[in-house]
C-alpha cells in the first residue's frame, strides 16, 4: 500500500522509521518532509497546510492511507477535506482536534466530565485577567487558548510576572490570535508524565509512558520549548497511577468527547502533573508528542499500519498493543539560541556512525540538503535516541550517541533523565 504522512519534524520522522517497518507498505510519501525523512519516504514540496493540494496529491497517487502528524492542519481540519473527499486519513477531525486547539474548551470539557485538573478561569479581556490576578495565589500559570508551538504557557511566579504575561498574551500578542483568550489556573507541583493514546472514537489503548523536558537550559531552566529530550517509560508512572487514569482520565476523555458529537480518532496525548492530590491533567495534544514519539515508536512491537487502520475503522479493541520491556532516551540537539535567535545552515556530520548502532536512532527535526550536504535548518535540529536495558543504561547511550554528531553552533540539555536518578 502507499502511505503519506504529513509534517517535517523529528516526530514525522519517527513516524517514517516505523511505518517504513511495515510489510503492508511499499511506497511512502512525506509532505513536505526534511533529509532524514527523504531516506524512507519520497518527499514532495506540498506545506501541511495546504490541504486541497495534499487531498489532490493523495487522489492522484491512489495513497491508501495519509496520516497526519502536526497539530495545526489537525485543527484546522486537514481530516474533514480528505474525509470528505473519500480519502482514508487517520488523525481526527477539526471538531475533535479542538481539545488541543483550544485550551479552554478542553478546561471546560475536564470540568463540566468531572476530569481531574488544575482550578481556572477563562478570560478574554485582559483588564479582567489583570483583576483577577489581584487576588490570586502565587505562582500561578498563564496559557494562551490556541496553538504556540508548545510555547504558549508561562509560568509567574510573581504579581509582576504574571501581568507582564498577561501583556506578552493578550497585548503584545506574542503568539498572535493564540492569546486572544487566556487561561488562569492554579500551579500544580509533582512529576509530569506523557500518555499516548490511540482512539477510535469508543475505544482508548494506550502507549507506554514518557516524560518531556521542556525548559531550554539545564535544571529545567531558560524558556520553554517544543522539547529538549525525552525518556521511556516514565519510573514515577505506576501501575497503581496507570490505573487510576484509565478509570478517571483516558476513558472518560474519550466518552465526553463522544457525548459532545466530536468523537476523537487517532492520537490523544494526555500530559499529567502526579500531585500529592492524584494525577490531574496539565494538558491534552491531539496527535504524537514531539519528541515523545521519538522513544516511544521505537519500543512498539506492533505493526503501526494496523493499528492505524484499526482506528479508522472503528476496531481498535481487538488490537493488544506490545512494547518492548526496555527503556530509551532522546536527546535534542538544537540550534544555539533556541528558541529565540539562532544561526543555521551549518554541516551536520557523524550521523551514519550513530544509525550504525544496534538500537540507535538519529531522528531529523530541522535538517535539508544544501549543495549535496546536510546542513541544519531549524531551531531543534536532531533527535539522538538510544535504547538499553533500563533507563540508566539508555541515558548513557544517547548521550554518548550525542557527541559523534557534529555541527557548528551544536546545543544540548545535558540533564534529560536526570529524575530518573531519583526514581
Amino acid at each position: 500500500m502507499k502511505v503519506l504522512i504529513v509534517g517535517s519534524g523529528g516526530r514525522e520522522h519517527a513516524i517514517a522509521w516505523a511505518v517504513a517497518k511495515s510489510p503492508k507498505v511499499d511506497k511512502i510519501y512525506c509532505a513536505p518532509g526534511n533529509a532524514g525523512i527523504s531516506e524512507y519516504a519520497e518527499c514532495v514540496e506540498i506545506g501541511a497546510m495546504e490541504f486541497d493540494k495534499l487531498a489532490q496529491f493523495a487522489k492522484e497517487k491512489e495513497i491508501d492511507l495519509t496520516v497526519i502528524g502536526m497539530d495545526d492542519p489537525l485543527v484546522g481540519g486537514v481530516v474533514d477535506v480528505f474525509e470528505k473527499e473519500g480519502l482514508r486519513v487517520f488523525g481526527p477531525r477539526a471538531n475533535a482536534a479542538i481539545i488541543e486547539g483550544s485550551k479552554a474548551f478542553s478546561k471546560d470539557l475536564m470540568k463540566k466530565y468531572h476530569i481531574p485538573t488544575a482550578a481556572y478561569e477563562n478570560f478574554t479581556s485582559p483588564e479582567e485577567a489583570l483583576a483577577y490576578l489581584e487576588t490570586a495565589k502565587m505562582p500561578i500559570v498563564l496559557k494562551a487558548d490556541g496553538l504556540a508551538l508548545g510555547k504558549g504557557v508561562l509560568i509567574c511566579n510573581t504579581l509582576e510576572e504574571a501581568k507582564e504575561g498577561v501583556k506578552t498574551l493578550m497585548l503584545d500578542k506574542q503568539f498572535g490570535t493564540a492569546g486572544d483568550t487566556i487561561v488562569i489556573e492554579e500551579f500544580m507541583t509533582g512529576r509530569e508524565v506523557s500518555v499516548l493514546a490511540f482512539c477510535d472514537g469508543k475505544t482508548v489503548k494506550c502507549m507506554t509512558s514518557a516524560q518531556d523536558h521542556k525548559r531550554a537550559k539545564d535544571g529545567d531552566q531558560g524558556l520553554n520549548t517544543g522539547g529538549m529530550g525525552t525518556f521511556s517509560p516514565s519510573p514515577f508512572y505506576t501501575k497503581e497511577v496507570e490505573e487510576f487514569c484509565e478509570t478517571y482520565v483516558y476513558q472518560p476523555t474519550i466518552d465526553a468527547m463522544a457525548a459532545e458529537g466530536r468523537p476523537f480518532t487517532g492520537v490523544l496525548f494526555t500530559g499529567l502533573m502526579l500531585t500529592e492530590d492524584g494525577p490531574k491533567v496539565l494538558e491534552y495534544n491531539a496527535r504524537f508528542g514531539d519528541p515523545e514519539a521519538q522513544v516511544v515508536l521505537p519500543r512498539m512491537k506492533n505493526d503501526i499500519v494496523e493499528v492505524f487502520e484499526a482506528c479508522i475503522d472503528g476496531r481498535l479493541d481487538e488490537i493488544d498493543l506490545e512494547f518492548e520491556d526496555n527503556a530509551a532516551v532522546c536527546v535534542v540537539l538544537a540550534s544555539d539560541g533556541y528558541p529565540e535567535k539562532y544561526d543555521k545552515g551549518f554541516e551536520i556530520t557523524g550521523i551514519e556512525d550513530v544509525n550504525a548502532k544496534e538500537g540507535y536512532h538519529v531522528f531529523h527535526a530541522g535538517t535539508k540538503f544544501s549543495d549535496g550536504k546536510l546542513v541544519t535548518n531549524g531551531g531543534r535540529v536532531l533527535g539522538v535516541t538510544a535504547k538499553g536495558k533500563d533507563l540508566v543504561e539508555a541515558r548513557a547511550n544517547a548521550y554518548a550517541a550525542t557527541e559523534l554528531v557534529s555541527f557548528a553552533n551544536k546545543y544540548k540539555r545535558n540533564d534529560i533523565g536526570k529524575a530518573i536518578d531519583e526514581a
